[in-house]
């Protein structure tokens, strides 16, 4: 099984992907810490990496490659990233994509990076347009677009130990017979 978890910085995926993973023993492929090494390798902050990567596409597209190769080539692996549903495509059986209001994901990642939360919220609406701005040029994708998940959920309206129950059940009650056909991600260019 391919699952895909997508969602901006702060939404709860890394919490929930761990379960997931778990639940359905999968292995988890995390473009967010494949992006933070690359950041610290460079000695940088994700902000200042987002900035470079902005003057070089190479980071992103190298990043969306190895992603894209795990999501066609490996079985059993659960992707995760902002991009992770749509650089799958077809080839994931479930993509799902976690958010909550951007002051909420900000308070998170303040708690976590320990930072004040109108830093985190600054830095995260800055991530969030560089982002958006380099997937609709690269690959012509509209990251705002959710028609190609399966699942969207407000990680603010429940607990942090009940979105994963509540993503392992929509996971369980999935019926792959029932599908018509894979919901194909159609005008997006792979061009790495």
């Amino acid at each position: 099984m391919l699952l895909t978890v997508s969602g901006p910085p702060g939404a709860g995926k890394s919490t929930t992907v761990s379960a997931l993973a778990d639940a359905f023993d999968l292995e988890h492929v995390s473009g967010g810490d494949i992006f933070r090494e690359l950041a610290d390798e460079r000695g940088m902050s994700a902000v200042e990496f987002n900035r470079l990567a902005e003057e070089d596409d190479q980071i992103d597209r190298d990043l969306d490659r190895r992603l894209r190769s795990v999501a066609l080539e490996r079985d059993d692996v659960l992707l995760e990233s902002r991009l992770a549903g749509w650089l799958a495509g077809d080839a994931a059986d479930l993509r799902l994509w976690l958010d909550a209001p951007i002051e909420v994901r900000a308070a998170r990642i303040a708690e976590r990076e320990d930072k004040s939360a109108e830093t985190a919220l600054e830095e995260t609406r800055a991530r969030e347009e560089s982002e958006a701005l380099r997937y609709r040029e690269y690959y012509n994708i509209d990251i705002a677009d959710l028609s190609i998940y399966d699942v969207a959920l407000n990680t603010a309206r429940w607990s942090e130990a009940d979105v994963p129950d509540i993503l392992t059940a929509a996971v369980r009650a999935y019926d792959p017979t029932a599908d018509e056909g894979k919901y194909p991600v159609e005008g997006v260019s792979y061009d790495f």
